[in-house]
């Protein structure tokens, strides 16, 4: 690897899971499968919902646009990880590098907005019902996906910039399957005490922030139908919304038990694997969890088998 100087950096090598030549194609045949199952099944909720008009509704417009970003977001990390195993090699270029860097936060970002929004909308579904229509019109549908995505094209632009100001000296190799903006970080020969700061204030902003409003959204929503008399009707309530809160359960506590889990082990080879919970697992989980529990989402891909897209 040739660098002249601290800022001509050619590549970086992204050390995977294992360095054990045997286990790369079961690495490679798994993840190969988990990636075409999330973008098969993101696509088909998506497909689903341009169909059918009965799914034309403010939930399920959310749900699409979810469905879009979870495909967005593996398609940043799994295809280069699956090139550099077929063809033997670890290397990724500064340049792929900062743009991995750069999707991954947007990503990232707009997946916990738009959790927050669809939590939003199921406030209230709920607890506002005979205005849902009214409060849930097209136009602020269309600023509650507008916003999250001007915001995050800002935080991913802001955070990519500082980075690339940063020097690389010595050490690049980065433990992880994908260009991680902490790992970058901790790579870094000079001063990082701004990139930090800037970090964690945008993650306790970013990602904080939504979580207090979907717990605000909950507390309501559990509120409202303790006071709904009939079992039937707390059912039917709690069935609306069920699907989203599982998504968020999941995508919140794989994201935590990153965090935890590498901070017990102290290895950045623990954060890689754990990192796979939410870049991975959740985005394939997520088409399964929203067909299975939802009859009209369940209706919507039959016909889409069956008779096509209407």
């Amino acid at each position: 690897m040739e660098t002249d100087n601290d800022t001509q950096i050619l590549e970086f090598l992204l050390l995977g899971f294992s360095k054990q030549p045997e286990s790369q194609p079961i690495i490679f045949g798994l993840f190969c499968s988990m990636y075409l199952i999330t973008v098969f099944g993101n696509l088909l909720i998506i497909l689903a919902v341009i169909s059918d008009y009965h799914l034309h509704i403010p939930m399920y417009f959310f749900l699409s646009k979810l469905s879009f970003v979870d495909i967005c977001f593996t398609s940043t990390t799994i295809p280069k990880m699956l090139w550099n195993i077929q063809t033997q090699s670890k290397a990724i270029t500064y340049e792929g590098c900062i743009t991995q860097i750069y999707f991954l936060i947007l990503f990232a970002v707009l997946d916990i907005f738009l959790l927050t929004v669809m939590a939003y909308d199921r406030f209230v579904a709920i607890c506002h019902p005979l205005h849902y229509t009214v409060i849930m019109n097209p136009r602020l549908c269309g600023l509650l996906v507008l916003v999250p995505w001007v915001m995050s094209v800002l935080n991913s632009l802001l955070q990519t910039l500082m980075m690339m100001q940063l020097s690389f000296c010595t050490n690049f190799e980065i433990p992880h399957f994908f260009c991680e903006l902490n790992q970058m970080i901790q790579l870094a020969c000079s001063d990082t005490f701004l990139n930090t700061i800037v970090m964690y204030f945008a993650a306790s902003l970013l990602c904080g922030g939504p979580f207090f409003g979907i717990l605000c959204s909950y507390s309501k929503i559990v509120s409202s139908i303790c006071r709904i008399s009939s079992a039937q009707g707390k059912y039917k309530a709690f069935s609306t919304c069920a699907s989203h809160l599982s998504v968020v359960s999941l995508f919140y506590c794989t994201m935590l038990g990153v965090y935890l889990s590498s901070a017990a082990a102290h290895s950045s080879h623990s954060s890689a694997t754990a990192s796979v919970m939410y870049t991975v697992i959740t985005p394939m989980l997520n088409p399964f969890i929203y067909s299975l529990r939802n009859k009209d989402m369940k209706r919507a891909l039959k016909a889409l088998f069956v008779t096509g897209p209407m």
